[in-house]
């Protein structure tokens, strides 16, 4: 049979993997579907799955099961009383976790005799199948490669290297940007908002903004890397000062200013750190936990 067309087994069946199994589906792969509660499955069996009267079932139906359950306790639950089935086949852990949780899993599977790797869908459920839409992927590349057609049909498929912590790891730190870029969108949108703006006027504005400020993690992103932070276009010093304009915009119009003061007291940790001169990477210094910490 064709990698393309390959037979899935899907575990769990919320909102996430209801939506992982429909775009397998149309795809064109065959799905054997398996929930704790059965009558999760009706729309999908509308759509041409097969629903396995048992989770053994859903794991022999093919050489790739992907799980997607509530946590990793609960996944254990799931597949330890079937753990021998899955010796040979390949398990691609979609369940949100940690990366301790995810070196945990993958010690277990190749306990097992089978092929894990951990997964993290980076996009609400409506997104999945978008092939825009990343899911980052992190265990043995050979197990990726053998599955990436398959995978492909849930999104843009990222491997991001053989630890299987990655996934979860790079998972945390992107939904970290998200929600500072998003509630900066937001203090943003209130303030604007105090004089009369709309939402939809202010934000083409703050959506260009935003791609000149990509221009600037790329630039950052090597002086982290090298531990130098050349202070040649803005310093933490004038990032201070700066702030300080959206700290007196925002407070004489009753905006809630929690996070720019958040923001200010962590440049003001670096600057008395010894890095005021720096540019704004620098700051990444009092982010890090002290080498010998670690």
């Amino acid at each position: 049979m064709h990698a393309e067309n390959r037979p899935v087994g899907v575990v769990g069946l919320g909102s996430m993997g209801s939506a992982l199994a429909a775009a397998l589906l149309d795809r064109g792969h065959p799905v054997t579907v398996w929930n704790r509660t059965a009558d999760k499955a009706g729309p999908l069996l509308d759509r041409g799955a097969r629903q396995a009267a048992t989770v053994r079932e859903a794991i022999e139906a093919g050489p790739l099961t992907i799980a997607c359950v509530l946590d990793h306790r609960a996944l254990r639950t799931v597949l330890d009383p079937v753990a021998d089935a899955l010796a040979g086949r390949s398990l691609v852990n979609l369940t949100s976790g940690s990366p301790e949780q995810a070196h945990e899993a993958d010690a277990w599977a190749r306990s097992l005799g089978a092929h894990y790797l951990d997964g993290a869908v980076m996009t609400t459920p409506p997104g999945v199948g978008n092939p825009e839409m990343m899911v980052l992927y992190s265990g043995a590349r050979t197990v990726f490669e053998d599955h990436r057609p398959t995978l492909a049909a849930l999104g843009d498929p990222l491997h991001l290297g053989d630890d299987p912590g990655l996934a979860s790891l790079y998972d945390a730190a992107l939904l970290g940007l998200m929600w500072s870029t998003m509630t900066g969108w937001l203090h943003g949108t209130a303030l604007v908002g105090a004089e009369g703006t709309p939402a939809t006027a202010y934000t083409p504005v703050a959506i260009r903004w935003l791609t000149a400020v990509t221009g600037f993690l790329t630039r950052y992103a090597a002086q982290v890397d090298a531990g130098r932070y050349p202070g040649d276009d803005a310093t933490v010093d004038v990032q201070i000062a700066a702030v300080e304009h959206l700290l007196h915009a925002a407070g004489s119009r009753g905006v809630d200013n929690a996070l720019p003061e958040l923001l200010k007291a962590t440049m003001e940790r670096a600057r008395d750190a010894g890095h005021g001169a720096d540019s704004f990477a620098g700051v990444i210094e009092v982010l890090r936990k002290p080498a010998g910490d670690r």
